[in-house]
C-alpha cells in the first residue's frame, strides 16, 4: 500500500503563476517562503514535512488525479523540506533539466485553485 510522503493544500496562486503554468510548469512554495517568491508561485499551507524522499515511481496527486514521477532532480527533496518548494514539470522527461525539477508525464495540467490538495505518495 502506498504511503503519503507529503500533503498540502493550495492557498492561492500568485498573479504571475500562470506564466509558468502556460509552459507546463507548476512552481509551488509554502506560505513561509519569502514574499517575493509568491508572485510566480502556487502558494500552499505549511505542510507537515516530507516523510521520506520523492523518487521515480512515486505518484503526485492533485485533486485526486494521479501523475507518475518520472525523474527527481538532485536538490528537489531538499527544496521541499526547506521551503515547501516544489517544481513540477509536465515534460515527460526521465532526466531532470534542472536540479530542483520533479518530472511528470507530458499531459494537460490540472486546474489548481485555492483548496486544491497536492499529495505525493510512494512506497
Amino acid at each position: 500500500m502506498a504511503k503519503t510522503k507529503y500533503k498540502t493544500t493550495v492557498l492561492y496562486l500568485g498573479e504571475l503563476a500562470s506564466e509558468f503554468i502556460d509552459e507546463s510548469i507548476m512552481v509551488f512554495f509554502g506560505q513561509e517562503a519569502p514574499e517575493e517568491l509568491h508572485e510566480h508561485s502556487v502558494v500552499h499551507e505549511e505542510a507537515t514535512g516530507l516523510d521520506g524522499e520523492v523518487e521515480p515511481g512515486d505518484s503526485v496527486i492533485i485533486d485526486g488525479q494521479s501523475y507518475p514521477v518520472l525523474a527527481v532532480g538532485a536538490v528537489a527533496n531538499k527544496n521541499i523540506k526547506s521551503m515547501g518548494h516544489l517544481v513540477l514539470k509536465f515534460n515527460g522527461l526521465d532526466t531532470p533539466e534542472m536540479e530542483g525539477d520533479v518530472c511528470l508525464p507530458e499531459v494537460e495540467l490540472p486546474k489548481v485553485k485555492p483548496g486544491s490538495v497536492l499529495e505525493i505518495q510512494g512506497s
